[in-house]
């Protein structure tokens, strides 16, 4: 018999919110049980126009979520200045975690959830979705294959989006109390971890932003541009933006092979996605064009990705709940070097533009 489904509860009715609450009710292991808000009526209120089941509970303060001893699961999707708090405070309430990305302000800040959910014992993922979707470990089969990829020599990844004049002002992304890191944190921080994840989480030696960083009136990063560079020589850059039309981009070169595709964060349809890959490329005779072509491969889905991120983080949970097993270590320890990469850039724009050692600690 399977046992029973996962239950979560939501601080917070931030937009991103709208999505994930979906993807736990669609989750066969998982079950919507509670949201909050600071205010009864704003949280019911979010419950209503998102089609909630009746037997959601609104609350009207976070902490009664956090004592409520039915939730296993806290999804947290506030803003990145009240991370630390209120995920070391669930930690300690004993809720699983599944976190919004940027998962902090800095690596100390994180370090501080990451001790509490050790010490007591729970689970923790970053809401990094595209990592689920089943093209990404289809692609790392192609990146891992010495004959079709080669060695990774570079990666480029680009997320943008054509931010309307009302975010560029009201967002809770442009302010620096809320989400100081802007453009860095959000898109930056896919744009990072798609790097990492084409160079197998090999932190690289140092990071250089470049000067054309764009900043809003209020100091928040609203555009950047930024290059990795690795001991053993391989390279990458990356450019997240508030200002540019959608892109969602990541190119890896390697000495056989190249992997193509434009929609790693979001697939451009829910149940399909496709990447493209290239070998043994040449010229062709009298420079009248190269090949072969890019290979398309499509990739099925029956669940969207956010909702695969929601099932994988159950079934985590379930293990621990019901067999007595311990958290999983790997999704830390990938939130923290994406944490370490974007720290690093975040020192380099703030020197001035210059290159910055990545810690290892």
């Amino acid at each position: 018999m399977a046992p029973p489904p996962i239950k979560f509860g939501i601080l917070g009715c931030a937009e991103i919110a709208r999505k994930v609450s979906r993807a736990i009710i669609l989750s066969p292991n998982s079950t919507l049980y509670a949201v909050a808000s600071r205010s009864i009526e704003k949280a019911i209120k979010f419950a209503k126009e998102n089609g909630f089941p009746e037997s959601v509970k609104a609350y009207g303060s976070y902490d009664a979520v956090l004592d409520d001893p039915e939730v296993d699961v806290v999804y947290l999707p506030l803003p990145t200045s009240m991370h630390a708090e209120w995920a070391v405070r669930a930690a300690r309430a004993k809720k699983h975690l599944l976190l919004e990305k940027p998962v902090a302000l800095n690596v100390e800040e994180l370090d501080l959830i990451l001790e509490e959910c050790e010490s007591n014992g729970v689970q923790i993922m970053d809401g990094t979705m595209w990592m689920h979707h089943p093209r990404t470990a289809k692609i790392k089969e192609f990146l891992s294959d010495p004959s079709l990829f080669g060695q990774l020599k570079f990666v480029h990844s680009c997320f943008t989006f054509k931010a309307k004049d009302d975010f560029l002002v009201d967002n809770i992304r442009v302010k620096p109390e809320l989400d100081s890191l802007g453009a860095l944190g959000d898109t930056g921080w896919y744009c990072i971890r798609s790097i990492l994840w084409a160079a197998d989480f090999e932190l690289p030696k140092s990071v250089l932003a470049m000067p054309t960083t764009i900043f809003n009136s209020a100091g928040v990063i609203v555009a950047c541009t930024a290059s990795l560079q690795w001991q053993d020589g391989k390279e990458a850059t990356f450019h997240c933006s508030f200002l540019a039309n959608l892109t969602t981009d990541l190119t890896a070169i390697g000495t056989n092979g190249n992997l193509y595709f434009n929609d790693f964060v979001l697939p451009f349809e829910e149940n399909r996605a496709s990447f493209y890959t290239a070998e043994k490329s040449e010229v062709f005779e009298l420079q009248r064009g190269f090949g072969p072509k890019p290979n398309e491969h499509l990739v099925m889905t029956e669940l969207p990705q956010e909702t695969l991120m929601v099932n994988e983080f159950s079934r985590l949970v379930s293990c621990i709940k019901f067999d007595g097993a311990k958290p999983e270590k790997i999704w830390p320890i990938l939130s923290r070097k994406t944490q370490l990469v974007l720290d690093a850039v975040k020192v380099s724009i703030d020197r001035g533009h210059q290159i910055v050692e990545v810690a290892i600690s």
